[in-house]
């Protein structure tokens, strides 16, 4: 459940969600409880076609901030795709769906979109949620079919230093790391912590990063989805 601890996140499970305290509306603002919120996601997906195999929660101390993360079968070897969640009842972000993926050897995670619900919680909120939702995981097929080409051009463009040296600083510049992770994430491209990273091609500095990010993934997708737009920006299209 390390995916999930951002911002004091705790594990959670399915069942125990109902439990989570909701506060109390005002004739501004109507929480949304975060079971209710998961549960139309998920009669989404199905309802799209698309099937889960495994799913993990969090939610902060005080129950106002929930993540989840949905794993899907996948037809790919090295990485799965992924659902990313996020609900808050203190107004700190809007409910939101996140589309990306895990890598398998590494765990790594990360995001190349992310779907809002900008409607205000309001009391009509809670009326027009479900059609929302359906609304957010409808593009999810093409999403993945792009997220499969996009991962198809980083292991087949290859990344000498110069190249490296520039992902690096344009991801500092547009804020996907902070000055401090620049030599950790520079370390880690020259000398991964998984041997199926040693290649010197997109893919593997694409995880460099997404290594470095992990445990903060899950709770603030932009990052991920801010590097995958760098290093699309800089791979060979596809034949």
């Amino acid at each position: 459940m390390s995916l999930l601890l951002h911002a004091g996140a705790e594990p959670v499970e399915i069942s125990a969600l109902k439990e989570v305290a909701l506060p109390n509306p005002t004739k501004s603002h109507v929480p949304v409880p975060h079971y209710r919120f998961l549960d139309m996601v998920k009669y989404a997906l199905g309802a799209h076609g698309h099937e889960i195999e495994s799913e993990e929660y969090g939610v902060t101390p005080d129950g106002m901030r929930f993540f989840g993360v949905l794993r899907l079968q996948s037809r790919y070897h090295d990485y799965t795709d992924v659902v990313g969640l996020r609900n808050s009842n203190d107004k700190a972000f809007p409910a939101s769906v996140s589309y990306g993926s895990q890598v398998f050897v590494c765990d790594n995670l990360a995001f190349v979109g992310e779907h809002v619900v900008k409607r205000k919680h309001t009391a009509k909120l809670l009326r027009d949620l479900p059609g929302l939702v359906m609304e957010m995981i409808e593009p999810l097929a093409q999403a993945r079919e792009h997220q499969f080409n996009s991962i198809q051009r980083f292991k087949g463009t290859e990344i000498d230093q110069l190249m490296a040296d520039f992902i690096l600083m344009e991801s500092y510049r547009q804020g996907v790391i902070n000055v401090q992770r620049i030599a950790d994430v520079y370390n880690e491209w020259i000398t991964p912590s998984f041997d199926v990273f040693l290649p010197r091609n997109a893919w593997s500095m694409f995880n460099a990063f997404t290594n470095v990010l992990a445990g903060k993934v899950a709770g603030n997708p932009k990052p991920t989805g801010t590097l995958n737009s760098i290093i699309e920006g800089v791979c060979t299209p596809l034949d």
